[in-house]
């Protein structure tokens, strides 16, 4: 079942557009949104919550778009789909306590009446690990990883069918950010939630998504089990994120010296830093088509799919000017 659906949208800051096209399903069970820094997730998340309205495509929550919601309707998408933010301390308000920042979803979504509020407030907290007795705290007085569980306590107040989750874990150390997947698991098995992971972090997308898309630049370049993304890539992109993972005691990542250069202005956005660019690629944008039970926006996923790692072609990272112009066309492959 459809949750939350982009169909073909646009989103642009002024008039620069920072994502193109995009058409993303967010359906029961876990959907992972990946990319690097600037590629565009956390502006399509917040035109997914409502929060900006695309310059083209339509953002759909279940059959209805969301641009037409009435009042009662928007009061109702609000309170399916809640988000959990990156930073719990920007997230709650430092005026208020836990116990506070929790009872006011309560209050504005008339949840439980007053008198039965203080208990449904210790109950939530508690089923997301903490002692009840942390409600009196403010965010300053509590551990990164208390105030994220107390933000996602809040956002579980309202009982939602969705929960947006922007970077959940990246502002928490390793230990921290074990608890917190293991609460999120937990809270998909025992409430059935379906949730929109956005994350660069592919062992915590590994992990809580069936299925994910992978962002560059704005553009989705390759989307599919997450499974098969992660162990048989067939984007150079989404190869280049896999690879650029450290591994304890391996080889360092092959990956690291192409990171520098920007989209291209023509054709495939991705080739400045593609190893397997081609005189097609400067000319021709890839479309995002079928291959092998995904969707792949590249001219030779075929090969990327099928070469090992000892044989990926030389890196273009040394014809990437420092002046951030264009580099020069790579070599006929």
């Amino acid at each position: 079942m459809t949750l939350l659906a982009a169909e073909g949208v646009t989103l642009a800051y002024g008039t620069t557009a920072v994502v193109h096209d995009v058409s993303l399903t967010v359906d029961e069970g876990g959907v992972g949104l990946i990319g690097e820094s600037g590629s565009g997730k956390t502006t399509l998340a917040r035109a997914l919550l409502g929060l900006l309205r695309p310059r083209s495509g339509v953002v759909r929550y279940g059959s209805a778009d969301l641009a037409g919601l009435g009042r009662a309707g928007r009061a109702e998408f609000r309170r399916a789909v809640q988000p959990v933010f990156q930073d719990g301390s920007e997230a709650l308000d430092p005026r208020m306590t836990a116990g506070a920042s929790v009872a006011e979803a309560l209050t504005t979504h008339h949840r439980v009446p007053r008198d039965e509020r203080r208990d449904r407030v210790a109950a939530l907290l508690t089923g997301v690990g903490l002692d009840p007795a942390l409600a009196g705290r403010r965010p300053h007085e509590m551990s990164g990883g208390q105030r994220q569980r107390v933000a996602i306590a809040r956002a579980l107040a309202v009982e939602p069918r969705l929960l947006v989750l922007d970077e959940p874990t990246s502002a928490l150390d390793v230990t921290v950010q074990a608890r917190i997947l293991d609460l999120l698991e937990g809270l998909a098995a025992d409430r059935g939630l379906g949730y929109l992971l956005i994350t660069h972090n592919l062992g915590v997308v590994g992990r809580l998504c069936r299925t994910s898309s992978v962002l560059f630049a704005g553009r989705v370049v390759e989307s599919g089990p997450t499974a098969d993304l992660l162990t048989r890539p067939a984007h150079p992109y989404t190869r280049a994120l896999r690879d650029a993972v450290p591994r304890l005691g391996g080889e360092p990542p092959r990956t690291a010296g192409r990171t520098e250069a920007a989209p291209a202005p023509t054709g495939c956005p991705f080739r400045l830093r593609c190893p397997w660019a081609a005189d097609r690629c400067r000319d021709e944008a890839p479309e995002l088509r079928e291959l092998g039970g995904r969707k792949v926006a590249c001219h030779r996923a075929e090969e990327v799919l099928t070469t090992p790692a000892s044989s990926i072609p030389a890196s273009p990272a040394a014809r990437v000017p420092r002046d951030g112009g264009e580099a020069p066309d790579a070599p006929r492959q």
